[in-house]
């Protein structure tokens, strides 16, 4: 059975994705096929996969350092800011519609089963994998129907590390 582990953060900007990526690169260097897995990822800046779908930019960093391929799979919830408040919504790939984050907190739950099939899609192609939070698990309005943090730690059964910055 494959291994999995997730890393999350005390907040934004503390160093998760270069983490990831460095971890990511050890494990190769090991011989181990590792993959790298954001359940969900805010960002304009966005990769495209040899498939043509769409996935965060630093995934795409994280699965070069894997040495393997980008893939839908490794970031199936990409929201790409369009307003304050709303986003476009992209699930495994591809265009899910855009809306405003409250739209957004009522679809959540649908979702978690196409993370879920990722995740398990990933694993299935890896002897790890080694998964990046989104933001802090302490955010208390982002709880409800979480599928970044611990809402998807829980579902998939995986250990976490927490990761902070001293500086801040």
């Amino acid at each position: 059975m494959p291994a999995a582990i997730m890393l999350q953060g005390a907040g934004s900007n503390v160093g998760k994705s270069v983490l990831v990526a460095g971890l990511c690169r050890h494990f190769a260097n090991q011989g181990l096929r590792v993959r790298p897995f954001k359940p969900q990822n805010m960002s304009n800046n966005a990769a495209v996969t040899e498939d043509g779908g769409e996935i965060g930019r630093a995934q795409a960093m994280q699965a070069r350092a894997c040495r393997v391929p980008p893939s839908i799979h490794m970031n199936p919830v990409l929201l790409k800011p369009e307003t304050e408040t709303g986003a476009q919504i992209i699930v495994q790939g591809k265009r899910f519609g855009s809306m405003r984050a409250r739209e957004y907190g009522t679809h959540k739950q649908t979702l978690l089963p196409r993370v879920l099939d990722s995740f398990e899609r990933l694993k299935g192609d890896a002897d790890l994998v080694i998964i990046e939070g989104a933001g802090s698990p302490a955010e208390v309005n982002l709880r409800a129907g979480d599928i970044a943090n611990m809402g998807f730690a829980v579902a998939a059964d995986v250990p976490v590390v927490m990761i902070g910055d001293i500086d801040r």
